[in-house]
């Protein structure tokens, strides 16, 4: 018999992990156990499992190349590599059934096509769905969390780094809170002023470019709102 694989990662960096190998060494591990040879691969890379087939290219390169040859059978991992969503996941096993294609889940053995007459196999489809789907949310959930407490402890969780966290530059960044800082009997010093006294000095800004004010004013607004935090 020949068939078909499908193999999808979620996260950009999965991609050079081991989700691609994990998925194919399992599916190639049932084919060689029911004789059945992969006549070709198709995968989507960096593609959620909640993504409807619309937006999958490799999910539906593999649906044109089904349309196009008698290969009527195609070897997933696991049931969540097709989706995590319960809805999505039936709308694209639909769209196999609809070609007459059978989609076998390598890791059990399960055929997540199953005629809909059968209500047994039905309900562990949907169940294994669910599963995945709620299994995404809790995920999903626990990072949120994770972000919350972290900007709560840091002040900050993603995005770029601010100024004074790189290497070298906590240097810099104690020199201009110095600059600014009021002194007795003396003006504070504007973000202009301490841009021409970091240019005088021979400091470059992050970007390797002469300091202006604007920049200047965006990491003590940033320091104040790290302070408060």
């Amino acid at each position: 018999m020949k068939a078909f694989s499908y193999l999808r990662v979620s996260g950009k960096g999965q991609v050079l992990g081991d989700g691609f190998p994990r998925q194919r060494e399992a599916i190639e591990k049932y084919a060689k156990a029911h004789g059945i040879v992969i006549e070709e691969e198709f995968r989507d890379e960096g593609i959620s499992g909640t993504t409807e087939l619309a937006d999958r290219d490799g999910l539906a390169r593999l649906l044109d190349r089904i349309e196009s040859n008698d290969v009527r059978t195609v070897l997933v991992e696991r049931s969540d590599r097709v989706a995590r969503d319960l809805l999505v996941g039936e709308v694209i096993l639909g769209q196999f059934r609809d070609l007459g294609v059978t989609v076998i889940e390598a890791a059990s053995g399960n055929i997540l096509t199953s005629d809909d007459a059968d209500a047994t196999k039905v309900l562990i489809r949907q169940i294994l769905g669910s599963v995945a789907q709620f299994d995404k949310s809790v995920t999903v959930a626990k990072l949120r969390a994770a972000r919350d407490r972290k900007r709560r402890n840091e002040g900050r969780c993603e995005g770029r780094k601010p100024f004074g966290a790189r290497p070298g530059e906590q240097e810099v960044f104690d020199r201009i809170i110095g600059l600014r800082r009021l002194r007795r009997g003396q003006r504070r010093l504007s973000f202009r002023k301490i841009a021409e006294t970091l240019n005088g000095e021979g400091v470059l800004a992050r970007s390797g470019k002469p300091w202006d004010g604007t920049t200047i004013r965006n990491i003590v607004a940033r320091r104040k709102t790290t302070k408060a935090t």
